[in-house]
């Protein structure tokens, strides 16, 4: 894999364009963990997504990595699938984390990308690594983006 300015563009645009897959998925995640957890959570918007989409590619070291993973998991294939299973949900993880910015929201987008991968699956014929990019996508945008409540006040902020 050559990761040149050209690359990350090009990622940048396929993760934009993503958005009519994502969008649902994160805002089906949000709803479920809102439920889970007894809070209501705002849904995000496509125009939310794509504006957090650019923010993330603007960040040039962050751009990098992102595009890395995304590209990565696009191209993971595994025969059978099952064989693959520990890489593709690693990458999976650490791409959610790193669109998610740094700690705490890293760890929450995590345990998240966990969560909205048992509910993601892809097509037949899909790459191995297909859904879990999705699963990351959805996961550290939703982590990122604002409209949990909990995240408007900071009750221990000095």
């Amino acid at each position: 894999m050559d990761v040149t300015p050209e690359t990350v563009a090009a990622e940048r645009e396929w993760v934009r364009a993503r958005g009519e897959v994502v969008v649902p998925l994160i805002n089906e995640t949000r709803d479920a963990l809102g439920e889970l957890f007894g809070t209501d959570v705002d849904p995000v918007s496509m125009e939310g997504y794509h504006e957090a989409v650019d923010a993330v590619f603007a960040d040039g070291e962050v751009a990098v990595n992102v595009a890395g993973y995304v590209g990565l998991l696009r191209a993971l294939d595994v025969e059978g699938d099952y064989p693959g299973f520990v890489v593709d949900e690693v990458l999976g993880r650490e791409l959610a984390a790193t669109i998610a910015g740094g700690q705490p929201l890293a760890l929450l987008a995590q345990a998240t990308f966990h969560f909205a991968d048992v509910h993601t699956h892809g097509s037949d014929g899909d790459a191995a690594g297909a859904d879990d990019l999705d699963a990351a996508l959805a996961a550290g945008f939703q982590t990122r983006l604002p409209g949990w409540d909990w995240r408007e006040n900071d009750p221990f902020g000095v």
